[in-house]
């Protein structure tokens, strides 16, 4: 099969398509005949990209954790999925990724996808939509009536965070490059702050939930604008500081199945819209990883 593979550290000047054997399903997995893939542009700096579990070197790797697609075969011990299921779900940091025309994938962190959904969609939510409901739901106990600041609403993870906030029935104070201000008000934000312009603490009073994808010196400061009680909840690092009488979280999205499928349902029927801010051929993967540093808004997608 065709796959995108990096041989050594040095950035994504190293991803180089390759023909490579094809991969076999151990006990508990299926192999995803892969459609679409999703992948952040910090990933080849991970340390699962470069090693196992027991930390013995596993280059070279395939990228792209995010996977769309039909399930080709199911391994042995494997139940919930038969050959030709369509689905989607995270594929293991210490495990080859999809960026490639077949994975093998941990049948428990994925989850069916509905018809009404393109492969190109599904493929930008895992690891996103996970990301920002475990922010908002599981870390920060977010509830209807709140109000919860969401830093990098422009992102792929900001965006769907911004609806799931909207329609859990928070108020939404969306943050980030003025180039975001409407695609945020698209997604459900009442309100926008440019971090260009201005400095949101000086726009936002107490909140009850701040969700970071930023981080550096706005995370620090953020924890100012958490009332007692409430949260600030961070992807990028540790928060530096503690909100006073406040909870201070920083987590690393796990996969989990449940949570998928509810992500899917929801895409499904319109209620949840992944931005997809450009999509490549896998024969161009150098170029999406090179695109995405640049600052395309969303998510960058690989079309298998």
């Amino acid at each position: 099969m065709r796959a995108v593979r990096i041989h050594e550290r040095g950035g994504s000047g190293g991803l180089v398509v390759e023909d490579v054997a094809m991969p076999q399903a151990a006990t508990g997995d299926v192999v995803v005949r892969v459609r679409a893939a999703g992948f952040v542009p910090d990933e080849l700096d991970w340390p699962g990209t470069w090693v196992d579990r027991a930390g013995r070197d596993r280059t070279p790797s395939i990228p792209a954790h995010d996977v769309a697609g039909e399930v080709a075969e199911v391994g042995y011990g494997t139940a919930g999925f038969a050959v030709g299921d369509r689905v989607f779900g995270l594929t293991d940091w210490h495990r080859d990724g999809a960026a490639a025309e077949y994975v093998a994938v941990e049948a428990r962190n994925l989850a069916p996808v509905p018809s009404s959904l393109a492969f190109t969609d599904a493929a930008a939510l895992p690891l996103s939509g996970l990301t920002a409901w475990q922010g908002l739901f599981v870390h920060g106990g977010l509830e209807a009536g709140q109000t919860a600041v969401i830093h990098g609403a422009g992102g792929g993870t900001g965006v769907l965070a911004v609806q799931l906030a909207r329609r859990a029935g928070a108020r939404v104070v969306a943050t980030g490059r003025g180039r975001a201000a409407d695609l945020a008000a698209e997604m459900g934000a009442h309100t926008f702050v440019d971090l260009e312009k201005q400095r949101f603490e000086d726009a936002v009073g107490p909140v009850d939930l701040v969700f970071d994808t930023i981080g550096g010196d706005l995370l620090a400061r953020s924890a100012s604008r958490v009332r007692p009680g409430g949260a600030l909840v961070s992807i990028t690092a540790p928060p530096p500081v503690r909100p006073e009488d406040g909870r201070a979280v920083f987590f690393i999205v796990e996969p989990d199945r449940d949570q998928l499928s509810e992500l899917a349902r929801r895409a499904g029927a319109g209620e949840l819209r992944a931005h997809v801010g450009a999509v490549y051929p896998l024969a161009e993967t150098r170029q999406a990883f090179q695109a995405k540093n640049k600052g395309i808004p969303g998510k960058v997608v690989l079309e298998i």
